[in-house]
């Protein structure tokens, strides 16, 4: 059983009682909202640990109510799993970009829904294995769960900070990117290395001095991905 929050957002009551329902039945905390601005009004007024966010919103869709989330300081690191009645390719990377931690497609089963909810809130605690690790101008805070680059804070999502953990831990390994989609997700996720490729090249953005020529963490062709320390 678990105590944590979990915002829902979804303008159909019927998937909102049937989220809502499944959640409470496994001890979380549950928030509804059918619109965009009475989620980002209970996001910042509750703080919720999880944010369950459809795309086919009235008003502010999805995408914006994603956007505004990782704009503001006080809710940027409340992971969010999209859901959407669409399946191209398009929506999920558009999705990830944004800073969406995970996305579920429409129709989905109850039992796929609670393993995405139980894998994101799984992560959101880094196992700490040293407090603090710096190379280059970046020191990791693990147990802050922070990142400063030259003296100034990045904000880094959840996935994108779990990453930079997985790649400090394992310095100098080629990971693959079904190994990080297992390590990182937490379960099968098959065929989807996009998803690793999208939270990658936002990280790269945000750690490198230049995400085109990227020094630590290294693309090695066909493969997968190395951390490195540019040496």
């Amino acid at each position: 059983m678990s105590d944590a929050k979990i915002l829902v957002v979804d303008d159909e009551l019927n998937i909102q009682e049937l989220i809502k329902f499944n959640l409470k039945s496994k001890g979380y905390d549950v928030l509804v909202a059918g619109d965009g601005l009475k989620a980002l009004k209970l996001a910042k007024e509750e703080k919720p640990d999880l944010i369950l966010l459809d795309l086919m919103l009235p008003g502010m869709d999805g995408y914006d109510v994603c956007s505004e989330i990782r704009r503001n300081n006080s809710i940027s690191s409340i992971p969010i799993i999209m859901i959407t009645a669409k399946g191209e390719e398009f929506d999920k990377v558009h999705g990830l970009e944004l800073g969406a931690d995970d996305y579920i497609t429409k129709p989905f089963s109850v039992k796929e829904l609670l393993a995405r909810v139980k894998a994101v809130l799984r992560r959101t605690t880094i196992q700490v294995f040293e407090d603090i690790y710096s190379f280059g101008d970046i020191m990791v805070d693990f147990e802050k769960h922070e990142v400063i680059k030259d003296k100034n804070k990045i904000d880094l999502t959840y996935k994108e900070f779990e990453l930079l953990s997985e790649f400090i831990k394992n310095k100098g390994r080629v990971m693959t990117r079904d190994y990080l989609l297992e390590k990182i997700w937490g379960y099968e996720y098959i065929g989807e290395t996009r998803t690793v490729d999208v939270h990658i090249r936002h990280l790269r953005k945000k750690i490198e001095e230049d995400d085109k020529k990227p020094k630590y963490i290294e693309t090695i062709r066909g493969i997968g991905y190395r951390f490195s320390l540019g040496e």
